[in-house]
């Protein structure tokens, strides 16, 4: 009799005796090659079975040291933005696997601008990588590339934008209409007495700054007509690219509704009204935004934010480079949908929420 428990290491030659074959018909059986006859097989497929063979991926993906690229398409952004923290879950993915000699390459592009987008994707595929992390685009750009990667057989992920039909490897973000839903919930707690609340959009060459934003919108609005029908949205538009008139259009939109208290935005830049709530020694306001960056961690302590809404933007970069490299190295299967948790942000826990991501 053969006991084996699971604290043996089975050795190939071990195998092989029990099988009563050669170590080498194994190895081309354990590798799936060719040159093994029926009866071989299945006597060593027999003996893996009774033994609960598993196989150690990580060993055999080191032995193999072959080199493997990720390319990664991300928006322009500045060091304050949302996707200055998911560029640090990317990098950090790669830096924990650094015995399989991965390289990740980013490029920028214009959200606004078909072409930018088309343009940095094509830099990106004439190298030739093994997968791609991409946050899409518009619904035309973005099928084009994807449609040339299926063709080429390269897998890609989707970051913050799903969009089912293109079929990605995996997406890494929120549910938009569902996050959106919530957010008028938590923030109709605080402004269901008041007749009018302000939504602040933040907007770049006339439409709103990201596709998140819109579809949020619309999951709050869908909670407003449910809930609060005679509630009226007054809408503050600021554009992205016209910083140094944000002060005088709050102030307009403020000095023209003195009765608003309510502020909401689903944008990663709740501090734009937070900050100007403060410089102004403005008391009353209630605020609710997107997002755990720098400048809306400080509003939340300073008390002129009241929620955030998160979305591990950390760990969708992360987690968005660990399933390309699942697929690709390890060939693991990769499950497709991984939405993030909707997670309410206060100023007394959002110390807990980064503290996985340092």
């Amino acid at each position: 009799m053969w006991e084996v428990h699971s604290s043996d290491k089975i050795r190939i030659k071990d195998i092989a005796e029990r099988a009563g074959v050669s170590v080498g018909t194994v190895d081309r059986v354990l590798h799936n090659r060719p040159n093994v006859s029926a009866k071989a097989r299945t006597q060593v497929e027999t003996v893996l079975k009774e033994i609960n063979y598993q196989p150690n991926i990580y060993a055999s993906a080191l032995a193999y040291n072959r080199k493997y690229t990720f390319c990664c398409l991300l928006p322009e952004h500045d060091s304050n933005a949302y996707w200055t923290v998911v560029e640090k879950g990317l990098r950090q993915c790669i830096l924990n696997r650094s015995d399989f000699h991965l390289s990740l390459f980013t490029e920028y592009y214009d959200q606004f601008d078909e072409d930018s987008f088309s343009a940095a994707a094509r830099r990106m595929a004439d190298m030739q990588p093994d997968g791609f992390v991409i946050v899409p685009q518009e619904m035309e750009a973005t099928s084009r590339f994807c449609s040339e990667l299926r063709e080429r057989g390269i897998p890609f992920v989707f970051l913050d934008s799903h969009i089912p039909q293109l079929e990605p490897l995996a997406f890494f973000g929120q549910d938009p209409l569902k996050s959106g839903y919530f957010a008028g919930r938590i923030f109709m707690m605080q402004a269901a007495g008041a007749e009018r609340i302000l939504l602040m959009k933040l907007m770049s060459k006339g439409r709103v700054a990201s596709s998140q934003q819109a579809f949020r919108e619309v999951g709050f609005r869908q909670y407003l007509a449910e809930h609060f029908p005679a509630c009226e949205v007054v809408e503050l538009a600021l554009q992205i690219d016209e910083e140094e008139l944000h002060e005088s259009r709050i102030q307009a939109c403020l000095q023209s509704h003195p009765d608003l208290r309510h502020c909401i935005t689903f944008c990663s830049r709740a501090y734009i009204l937070g900050e100007y709530f403060r410089r102004h020694s403005l008391k009353g306001f209630h605020l609710l935004g997107y997002d755990m960056v720098e400048k809306n961690a400080k509003c939340l302590d300073e008390g002129a934010i009241d929620f955030l809404i998160a979305q591990h933007p950390w760990k969708q970069g992360y987690n968005s480079v660990k399933a390309l490299f699942n697929h690709v190295v390890l060939k693991r299967a990769v499950q497709q949908e991984n939405y993030m948790p909707l997670e309410l942000l206060t100023a007394e826990n959002y110390i807990y929420y980064t503290a996985d991501e340092k």
